[in-house]
């Protein structure tokens, strides 16, 4: 069962940056097939749709959340198989387990972003 692979977090001040990278525990599984989303949780809440960027073939086209829009991009590199969240103008209450997803069943295990002073 292939699974998906976030990494990049951390605890950041506010205003800072952070870039989280999403790969595929099998090279085979190409993430540029798939419309990829990056998702949130804080306790006790629902997951929260950040952003979504569509399959390399349907041109790449970027959706976002009204709450990140203009400070968060996402983006990916085919070759290393990895799709990237930046995160720029990091606010409070963007503290969050981030999680990445295909649009279907995968996803990966959440990865912790904290941004405090």
């Amino acid at each position: 069962q292939v699974q998906l692979v976030e990494s990049g977090g951390g605890l950041v001040e506010p205003g800072g940056s952070l870039r989280l990278a999403c790969t595929a525990s099998r090279v085979s599984f190409r993430l540029g097939l798939y419309i990829m989303h990056w998702y949130r949780q804080v306790p006790g809440k629902n997951r929260e749709f950040v952003g979504s960027i569509s399959t390399i073939p349907s041109g790449n086209s970027e959706n976002y959340s009204d709450s990140v829009r203009g400070r968060f991009r996402i983006s990916r590199n085919n070759e290393l198989n990895t799709v990237y969240l930046q995160m720029n103008s990091l606010k409070p209450e963007d503290t969050a387990v981030y999680y990445c997803n295909n649009g279907d069943q995968i996803w990966g295990q959440g990865i912790q972003v904290t941004v405090a002073s």
